[in-house]
C-alpha cells in the first residue's frame, strides 16, 4: 500500500511543507505494516489551470499537457492519499482543487484522509474536501487532523505539534491504509 502525502499549497513559504514532512517522518517511525509513504509536492508539478481540451473523465489518460501527464502518472502510482491542506478564505486551496480536477480516473477507488491547518484548524476545508473527493470516486476516511495556527505553530510560522498529534496521525494513516486496501478491489 503506497500512500502519497500531498502538500496541497503551492504558495512560497507554505506551512504545508513542514506539516507534510512531519507526517512523513512520524508515519515512517510508526508500525504501519506494509505501508509505504511518499511525499508529493504539488508545487513541483506546476500544473496549469484545467487547460486540456478533453474532459478529464473522457480523456482516457491521454492528456495534451506534459505537466498533466506527469501528475497523472504520479497519482496513478499511489494507492491512497493524505491531503495536507490549508484553509484559504474558508475554503480549499485553488491549486489543490485544480490538481484534483485536471485528471479523473487516476483518483478512482482510492482512499484518502485530510490533514488540515488554518486559523480554525482548517475545518471548513476538510468539510469541502469531504464533498469534492467523492465526485472523483475517492473514499474519504472519517478520521481527520485539524491543526490550529494558534496552537500548533509558533508565531503562526513554525510547526510544533502537540504530543497527541503523533497518535492522531497514526490513527489517520491506519484508517487510510485499511480503507485503501478495501477499495483497491474496485480498481481490479
Amino acid at each position: 500500500m503506497k500512500i502519497g502525502i500531498i502538500v496541497g499549497s503551492t504558495r512560497p513559504g507554505r506551512l504545508g511543507a513542514q506539516v507534510a514532512q512531519w507526517a512523513y517522518d512520524t508515519g515512517q517511525a510508526a508500525d504501519l505494516g506494509d505501508v509505504e509513504l511518499e511525499l508529493v509536492e504539488l508545487a513541483d508539478y506546476d500544473l496549469d489551470l484545467l487547460d486540456d481540451p478533453a474532459v478529464p473523465g473522457g480523456a482516457k489518460r491521454q492528456y495534451a499537457s506534459e505537466k498533466t501527464r506527469r501528475w497523472s502518472e504520479k497519482i496513478d502510482s499511489l494507492d491512497a492519499f493524505v491531503f495536507v491542506t490549508p484553509e484559504y478564505n474558508h475554503g480549499v486551496p485553488a491549486a489543490l482543487k485544480n490538481a484534483v480536477d485536471v485528471i479523473w480516473p487516476e483518483w478512482n477507488h482510492k482512499a484518502a484522509g485530510v490533514l488540515a491547518y488554518g486559523y480554525d484548524g482548517g475545518t471548513r476545508a476538510v468539510e469541502q474536501w469531504r464533498t469534492i473527493l467523492p465526485a472523483v470516486h475517492v473514499h474519504v476516511v472519517r478520521s481527520q487532523i485539524s491543526l490550529s495556527l494558534h496552537g500548533d505553530f509558533e508565531d503562526e510560522q513554525t510547526f510544533v505539534p502537540a504530543e497527541r498529534r503523533a497518535k492522531e496521525l497514526r490513527i489517520l494513516l491506519k484508517a487510510v491504509a485499511k480503507l485503501g486496501a478495501a477499495v483497491s478491489t474496485l480498481r481490479a
